[in-house]
C-alpha cells in the first residue's frame, strides 16, 4: 500500500481517459513477461487479467488484491505462479479454449485456472478426462488411507457390541490387519479349493457307490467333506453379514451373491431329498437335486475374493466391453457370410456335410476360431478355398481387439499397485510427522520446565508446535489438519 511520502510508488492514473480496449499491461509470471491488450482481455471480463485493466483506477489496495507486486513505472504486474501453466491458460484469450501440457499435474493446473479465474468449461474435453481420472485416483487414495485410519482408530464412545462387530469385520474382510486374519483367509481359500476338488472327484465312476435302488451317488466320505465345507462357508457368510456395517449393500454385492449361490443348493437339495419325496415323484426329486448340485460350480468364483489377479481381470473385462463387442460383431458377420458361402459351394457335392445354413454356423464358428474339430469339413475345391479365407479372417478378427483388452488389464493392474503404494506412503508420512510433532512437543516441555524452574503445571494449550499443512497426524484427535492429497485437491 502506498504510504505518505513513499517515492517508490508514483500516483496511479485515475482520470480514466484511456480506453480499456487500448490499454496495454505487462504481466510477469515467475520471471516470464507477457504483454496483453485490453481488447483481448475484455472478452472474458470475469478473469483476473481482465480485472487488472480496471484496477489501476482503484488505487494500490485494488492492485495488490489481484497481484503479488506492481511496478508503476513499467506498469508491470508480478505474480509468483507457475509460468508453464500460465502459458497454457492464456490461450483462452486467443483461441477460446485451454489445453494442458504434458508433465503438468492436473490438480495443480486446475488450481491455477481457479487463481486466474478462468472457468473450467474452457478446458478441452481430453484434458477434462485426464483431470477427472486424477481426481478419482486421489479420492481412491484418500479413501484407502481413511479406511486404514478407521481400522487403527478406536472410538471410546462405541458400545461393546459395536467394537466386537468392527473386530469381526476386520478379522474376516481384511487379512492384512493381523496374523490370525491372514490365517483365516488362507483357510477360506483352502476350503474353496477342497470343495471344488471334491465336486470334480465325486463324478468319477470308480469312486461312486450304488444305493439300494441301483442309482449311483457320491462316496459318503466325499459327501462328509462337502458338508464340512458348506458348514464353513455358511458360518463365514453369517458372521460377515452380522458384522457388516451396511447390510443392504453387503447382501446386494456381486461376490456375496456368489457366496449365497454356492451355499444355497446344498440346503435346497437337502430339503428336497428328505421332504420332496413325499410331495413329488422320486425321479423328479433326483433330477432337481442333480440340477442344484451343478450350481456348486459357482463357488469357484469365491476365489476372486482372495485373488487380486482375478479381480483385476474382471475389472479389465468390464472396461473392455466395447472391444469385446467389436470382436463379437466381427465374428458374427464372418460366421454368417462364410457359413452361407460354404453351404452354397458344397451343395454340388453328393456327400456334402452342409445340410443347411444354420447347421453351417457351427462349422464357421470352429473354423474362424481356429479350433477345427473336423466333424464338418468342405469337400469341394471352392469350399476349401472358402474355409482357408474364413480362418484367416478369423485370426485377424480375434487379434485386432486383443491389444486394447491387454492394455486395459495392464493399466488397471499398474494403477492398483500405484494406489496401494501411494496409500502406504501417505501413512508413512503421517507417522513421520507425528513422531516429529512428539519430539518437538517434548523439547518445548523441557524448555518450559527450564525457564520456569520446574514450577507449576504445564498445559498442552501452551505448547506451540509448527505443523505442516500437508499431513494428517496419525494419532492426533485434531480434525483441522489436512493430508497432502486434500491440500492438492
Amino acid at each position: 500500500i502506498k504510504m505518505a511520502g513513499d517515492s517508490r510508488f508514483p500516483d496511479v492514473e485515475t482520470d480514466g481517459s484511456e480506453k480499456n480496449e487500448e490499454t496495454e499491461i505487462v504481466v510477469n509470471v515467475g520471471g516470464v513477461r507477457q504483454v496483453f491488450y485490453g481488447d483481448n482481455l475484455n472478452q472474458y471480463p470475469e478473469t483476473r487479467l481482465a480485472e487488472l485493466i480496471n484496477c489501476l483506477s482503484g488505487g494500490y489496495d485494488s492492485i495488490f488484491s489481484l497481484c503479488d507486486d506492481y511496478d508503476p513505472g513499467k506498469r508491470e504486474f508480478y505474480f509468483d505462479r507457475d509460468p508453464d501453466a500460465f502459458k497454457c491458460i492464456i490461450d483462452v484469450y486467443y483461441f477460446g479454449e485451454v489445453h494442458m501440457k504434458k508433465g503438468i499435474c492436473p490438480i495443480c493446473f486446475k488450481n491455477e485456472m481457479e487463481f486466474w479465474k478462468v472457468d473450467l468449461k474452457f478446458l478441452d474435453d481430453c484434458c477434462k478426462t485426464h483431470l477427472s481420472e486424477k481426481k478419482e485416483e486421489l479420492e481412491e487414495i484418500a479413501r484407502r488411507v481413511q479406511l486404514i485410519l478407521d481400522d487403527l482408530g478406536v472410538d471410546a464412545s462405541e458400545s461393546r457390541w459395536k467394537k466386537c462387530q468392527k473386530y469381526i469385520w476386520k478379522f474376516l474382510e481384511k487379512p492384512e490387519s493381523s496374523y490370525p486374519a491372514r490365517v483365516i483367509a488362507v483357510l477360506s481359500f483352502l476350503f474353496i479349493l477342497i470343495s471344488s476338488v471334491v465336486m470334480c472327484v465325486g463324478t468319477i465312476p470308480d469312486l461312486q457307490v450304488v444305493d439300494a435302488e441301483g442309482n449311483r451317488m457320491e462316496h459318503p466320505t466325499l459327501d462328509s467333506i462337502e458338508t464340512a465345507c458348506i458348514g464353513w462357508f455358511t458360518m463365514e457368510y453369517v458372521l460377515r453379514l452380522i458384522s457388516s456395517p451396511n447390510k443392504l449393500y453387503f447382501a446386494l454385492s456381486f461376490m456375496n451373491i456368489v457366496d449365497v449361490l454356492a451355499i444355497l443348493p446344498f440346503y435346497v437339495s437337502l430339503i428336497l431329498t428328505h421332504l420332496g419325496a413325499k410331495l413329488m415323484e422320486l425321479s423328479n426329486v433326483q433330477q432337481a437335486v442333480q440340477a442344484l448340485r451343478i450350481m456348486r460350480i459357482a463357488r469357484i468364483f469365491k476365489l476372486a475374493r482372495h485373488s487380486s489377479g482375478l479381480q483385476t481381470l474382471t475389472y479389465a473385462l468390464k472396461r473392455s466391453f466395447k472391444e469385446l463387442g467389436l470382436l463379437l460383431m466381427y465374428l458374427a458377420v464372418g460366421i454368417f457370410v462364410f457359413s452361407a458361402l460354404g453351404y452354397t459351394m458344397e451343395q454340388s457335392h453328393p456327400e456334402t456335410l452342409f445340410k443347411s445354413i444354420p447347421q453351417s454356423f457351427w462349422w464357421a464358428i470352429i473354423t474362424m476360431t481356429t479350433v477345427g474339430y473336423g466333424d464338418i469339413y468342405p469337400k469341394t475345391t471352392l469350399g476349401k478355398l472358402n474355409a482357408a479365407i474364413s480362418f484367416l479372417c478369423g485370426v485377424i478378427a480375434i487379434a485386432l481387439p486383443i491389444h486394447p483388452i491387454i492394455n486395459n488389464f495392464v493399466r488397471y493392474y499398474n494403477k492398483q499397485r500405484v494406489l496401494e503404494t501411494a496409500a502406504k506412503h501417505e501413512l508413512e508420512l503421517m507417522e513421520l510427522n507425528s513422531a516429529e510433532a512428539k519430539a518437538t512437543s517434548s523439547k518445548s516441555e523441557l524448555e518450559d520446565l527450564a525457564s520456569e524452574g520446574k514450577k507449576g503445571p504445564l498445559y498442552s494449550s501452551r505448547l506451540k508446535v509448527s505443523h505442516s499443512d500437508t499431513f494428517i497426524h496419525l494419532l492426533s484427535e485434531e480434525k483441522h489438519y489436512r493430508t497432502r492429497l486434500q491440500s492438492c485437491k
